[in-house]
Formats: structure tokens, C-alpha cells, sequence
């Protein structure tokens, strides 16, 4: 038997006095959490549909034969890449095999495309946008601004007042003028609650310029505020779930345009009961909310890698809030970050086989039928794109469809 202790404390770190009327609580199984976690998918993450087949005079034709297949997925799931994929094709067709939404993983950060005043390079970060608009991928941008001074380039440290807004207007208008509509989403002020360089030498509104200019100069993407051990943990006292709520509802009082919860998900032990009540609660403010870099530490080795990495990614895909899931996983040749899915030849180390298993499980195979004697064939698919083909005697028809989020079934007539 286990026993538990609720400690409950109000924001002043105070007993407010709760009483409860039972204490015989029970943790769920594992196997209790999967089939809540599979409930949720098939109910968020796919629809029904009922295919209709008639003739050219509208009678309905039964024993049709269909085959429907997916050609594309409505969820974002993708990773990190670096220069390292430019000129690299196993790399290239190892990605494009996978994956549909990406993230530059340095390129597009100032000390990559400025890294001296005045002399901005966009060239590899063009390049990388040119693979991933070539193969139909979306891509994040990441990031405008970091406000770790670790990683702020070394001569923006060095100025102050007018100098230093100065270069962060530059930095607005250069970035977001060249790449205006081809990022679906910018993180703007990367990791503000941990850090603070801008608003300590420009004041405390300088966060709420950013994202006002930022807004200004690409309307239609979805401006992100992105951190750290917001879901990871609780015991980090800067990024806990109300201090991430209170930011973002400080920052829309004063009328900042942020559209997006980015969730950076760098594990060592991932605790999903955790993550589950973190989304939750932020789900409350009705704004999307995308796992950004995913990665498990390498301290836990491989084997464990794999294991927790499947434990966060069924969290977030089944949480009907979560609207993308991004790996923080670009190849380098000495490895990655934290957490590699293959090796340098392509092999899936054992993280990159639960990546493989659970694409291949959240996708809708190919599905062969015949319609039934209403002249119908139903089938529950994963949200996304569709082809269809339908063949009675000697006559056949080629179509498309889309399943889109909804409780209705999707209802689609074919002639033949």
C-alpha cells in the first residue's frame, strides 16, 4: 500500500485551510494511463468518415471496391536540424521520410546571422529554408531574440540605452523583413523567465516592443514565448506553471500580440501525471501549445532515453491542447544536443526506434473495403490529407479528401 501527502499552500506559501472528503486516493497504472491516453487520441486526433459511392444517375453502388490511403498528416511532429543537413541526401531523405514541421537549431539565432555589427549573413539559414520549402515542410522560427547574455552576441553586450535599442530594432526589421510569411511561428524572447538582458538595460517594457514589432513586421505568424522546466519539473521556482501563466497575462494586459505557448521539454525523468496537470492549466488560457525541443539527458543512458521519450511523447499527443511536438535532435558529427535518434550511418539507436514505432501508429494505413449495401464504406483516420480510389466493374475514380478536428463524421460522395 502506498501512502500519499497532499500539501496544499495558497501563493503566499500559507495554509489555506482545505479540507478533503476522502483520503483513500489510488494512483492510476500504467496500463490505466495508456488507455486514458489512447481514449484521447482517437477521440481528438482522428474523425470518422463515411465514403458514399454512386453512379452518374445517383444510385448507390454496392461491393465497390475502395482503397484509401494518407499522404499527409495533420499534426506537426518534426526536430531540429543544423547546417550539417545541407549538401548531406542520407540525411536529407532520412528526414524527409519522417518528419513534416522542422526548427533551425543555431542559424537564425543573432550571434549566427550577426555576428559582427553591421554584417548580417543569412546565407545557411537560407539554405536550410530552401530544403525544407523544397520537400513542403514547415518550419518554426527560432529564435528572435535570447535574452541569456551567455548567448547574445558579444559586441550587443557591450552597448546600452539608445546604441542598444538601435541594434534591436535592426535586428526586428533585417530578420523578419527577409523571412516576412515563411516561418509559421517566431519564438521572440527566448527563456524570459530565467533571463532578463534586455529588460535590465532597455526597461521593463522592452519584451512587449519585441513582440508589438514583431507582430508589426509578420502579422500572420504565431509569436511564441519559449522556456525552460515549465513541464519538465516543479521545482524550478522561476518557470513554474502560474509564473508562466502571470508573464503572459502581464504581457496581453499592457496589449503584447503573443499567440503561442512553447514548451522547450528538456527531460532527464519525465513525470507525465505532471505534464498532464502543467497542460491543463495552461490550456485554460485557449492559446496553442507546442512541445518545442524535445530531448531526454544523455546521464540516463540510451535504453532509458527511449523509454522516457515515449512516456513525454504520448503525453503531449494525446493532450487535445498540444498542437506540435519538436525533437531537439539535429545531427552533428559528434552527435547531438542531448539525445541522437540515429547514428552517423542512419541506424536508429533506441530512441529513434520509438520516433519510428509511434509515427507508423499515429498514421492511417492503407485501408482496402467495399461499400455496403447503403452504397457506403466508414472508417475512423488520423487527421490529414487523403486519396481515394473507387472501382465497380469496369469503371474507377481517383479523389481527395481532408479529415479535419471535429465530432462529426466526415461525410464524402464519389461518382462513378
Amino acid at each position: 500500500m502506498r501512502s500519499l501527502i497532499i500539501l496544499v499552500l495558497n501563493s503566499l506559501g500559507q495554509d489555506p485551510r482545505r479540507q478533503f472528503a476522502s483520503s483513500s486516493l489510488q494512483p492510476f497504472t500504467d496500463q490505466e494511463w495508456r488507455i486514458n491516453q489512447q481514449y484521447i487520441i482517437n477521440t481528438q486526433r482522428k474523425r470518422a468518415a463515411t465514403i458514399h459511392v454512386s453512379d452518374q444517375q445517383g444510385n448507390r453502388l454496392q461491393g465497390a471496391e475502395i482503397t484509401v490511403d494518407q499522404v499527409s498528416k495533420d499534426f506537426p511532429f518534426g526536430s531540429a536540424i543544423a547546417s550539417t543537413i545541407l549538401g548531406n541526401l542520407p540525411y536529407q531523405s532520412w528526414f524527409v521520410e519522417r518528419f513534416n514541421a522542422a526548427v533551425f537549431e543555431n542559424e537564425l539565432k543573432w550571434y549566427a546571422t550577426e555576428p559582427d555589427q553591421g554584417k548580417t549573413n543569412y546565407t545557411i539559414a537560407d539554405q536550410m529554408l530552401e530544403f525544407v520549402r523544397a520537400h513542403q515542410i514547415i518550419a518554426r522560427g527560432h529564435n528572435i531574440f535570447w535574452e541569456d547574455p551567455k548567448y547574445t552576441p558579444a559586441w550587443v553586450r557591450n552597448l546600452a540605452g539608445p546604441e542598444l535599442q538601435s541594434a534591436v530594432n535592426s535586428r526586428i526589421q533585417s530578420l523578419m523583413s527577409k523571412y516576412k510569411e515563411e516561418f509559421i511561428h517566431w519564438d521572440v524572447s527566448n527563456e524570459m523567465l530565467h533571463f532578463d538582458f534586455y529588460e535590465q538595460r532597455l526597461g521593463p517594457d522592452a519584451t512587449l516592443h519585441f513582440y508589438e514589432t514583431a507582430h508589426q513586421s509578420d502579422p500572420l505568424a504565431t509569436l511564441f514565448m519559449n522556456e525552460f522546466n515549465v513541464v519538465e519539473t516543479c521545482s524550478d521556482v522561476k518557470s513554474t506553471v502560474d509564473t508562466y501563466i502571470e508573464r503572459i497575462r502581464d504581457l496581453k494586459q499592457g496589449g503584447m500580440y503573443m499567440d503561442g505557448i512553447g514548451l522547450e521539454s528538456h527531460f532527464t525523468v519525465p513525470n507525465p501525471a505532471l505534464m498532464r496537470a502543467v497542460l491543463d492549466k495552461l490550456a485554460t488560457l485557449g492559446l496553442p501549445i507546442w512541445l518545442t525541443e524535445v530531448d531526454i539527458s544523455s546521464s540516463v543512458g540510451e535504453e532509458l532515453q527511449a523509454i522516457y521519450l515515449e512516456q513525454v511523447l504520448r503525453e503531449g499527443f494525446s493532450h487535445p491542447s498540444v498542437n506540435g511536438i519538436m525533437l531537439w535532435t539535429a545531427l552533428h558529427p559528434k552527435g547531438c544536443y542531448e539525445m541522437c535518434l540515429t547514428d552517423k550511418n542512419f541506424k536508429n539507436l533506441p530512441a529513434g526506434e520509438v520516433v519510428d514505432n509511434l509515427l507508423k501508429e499515429w498514421q492511417t494505413g492503407e485501408i482496402n473495403g467495399q461499400t455496403d449495401e447503403h452504397g457506403s464504406y466508414s472508417f475512423y483516420g488520423f487527421l490529414g490529407e487523403y486519396k481515394v480510389n473507387v472501382s465497380s466493374g469496369n469503371r474507377s475514380a481517383n479523389s481527395t479528401f481532408s479529415l479535419c478536428r471535429s465530432d462529426e463524421t466526415k461525410h464524402f460522395s464519389i461518382q462513378l
